[in-house]
């Protein structure tokens, strides 16, 4: 009985189209999930003064270096002058590209456009940081490694820190300083040449009175708020002398004048009254049991003394 075998080799021409199409998908697996992340984080704007770098595919007569004028434009071979300032460099790749079209210079031309220098190579980093001051960098940084060049954020510094992006003031980029590190890490923006960075002070509550530890405390949290609970808690809590049945919380209002407000910070903790947000500047005080010192002071003036409180950020 004869046994026939059957060749598990495909074909040649099946081997070559597998390989073929392995060939296509590794392609399409490295370059495609890098231009999408190219064209996701591409932040950079030209700006006047910047010194370009344009090429045109199989084109090389068309390479040039032109500077971005004072008008924001670039002189081309061809075209004339192209407004590209404000415009990435991917953008502006795509309006030369348009532009030598509606000539009828070229039918399908592809533009690279880089920038070869800034003309403003150093960004400005203002406000509650421990240096701060204008610091080069010659490339896009993220905001972590620009807050580190000033030395990090000053113990008042709000979360909530603010980028303006050179020659894009109307579109400024916010970001949380998260004392979370992987968030922080993780929703990272980045800074420019040219760019401002501006880190604001953290709003202030005061806690006065029969405390453990009176004084103010900075709202530098990830929601850069404080409850009444909170700001007790922050402040040590409540002395056995304290009057708790008779704290005060005083809130300046827009015109100048205060609201004084009495309350039982009993009822706080028991749940009978529900905790209240403070506002920055806003005064927490807890008299003293045997009613001596601020107790017999009106609103403004126990505002008035929160003012020499020593200032802690929360730990």
């Amino acid at each position: 009985m004869r046994t026939t075998r059957i060749s598990s080799v495909p074909p040649m021409e099946t081997l070559s189209r597998s390989v073929k199409l392995s060939s296509a998908l590794l392609y399409f697996s490295l370059i495609l999930p890098s231009a999408a992340l190219a064209a996701t984080t591409e932040t950079l704007l030209i700006g006047p003064g910047d010194l370009l770098h344009i090429q045109v595919v199989d084109t090389p007569e068309l390479e040039q270096h032109p500077r971005v004028t004072d008008a924001g434009e670039v002189p081309l071979a061809g075209v004339g002058s192209v407004k590209v300032s404000g415009l990435t460099p991917s953008a502006a790749a795509t309006v030369i590209q348009d532009r030598l079209v509606a000539a009828h210079y070229m039918n399908h031309p592809q533009v690279l456009v880089s920038i070869d220098q800034f003309a403003t190579q150093s960004i400005s980093i203002l406000g509650e940081v421990k240096a701060p001051g204008a610091y080069p960098i010659a490339t896009p940084r993220s905001i972590l490694d620009v807050l580190a060049l000033a030395g990090g954020l000053g113990a008042a510094a709000d979360r909530n820190i603010l980028v303006e992006r050179h020659g894009d003031a109307a579109h400024p980029i916010h970001y949380n300083f998260s004392n979370d590190a992987g968030r922080a890490i993780a929703d990272q923006v980045l800074v420019d040449p040219g760019d401002t960075v501006v880190v604001p002070k953290a709003g202030i509550v005061y806690v006065l009175g029969d405390v453990n530890h009176p004084g103010g405390y900075a709202m530098v949290n990830n929601e850069s708020k404080l409850t009444m609970l909170e700001a007790l808690a922050l402040a040590g809590g409540l002395t056995k002398t304290a009057k708790q049945g008779h704290a005060r919380l005083i809130r300046k209002a827009a015109d100048g004048t205060f609201t004084d407000r009495e309350l039982s910070v009993g009822d706080l903790q028991t749940g009978r009254l529900p905790d209240i947000a403070m506002l920055p500047g806003d005064v927490l005080y807890v008299p003293f049991s045997y009613g001596r010192n601020l107790a017999v002071m009106g609103a403004a003036n126990i505002a008035g003394a929160a003012t020499s409180a020593a200032i802690y950020a929360i730990p």
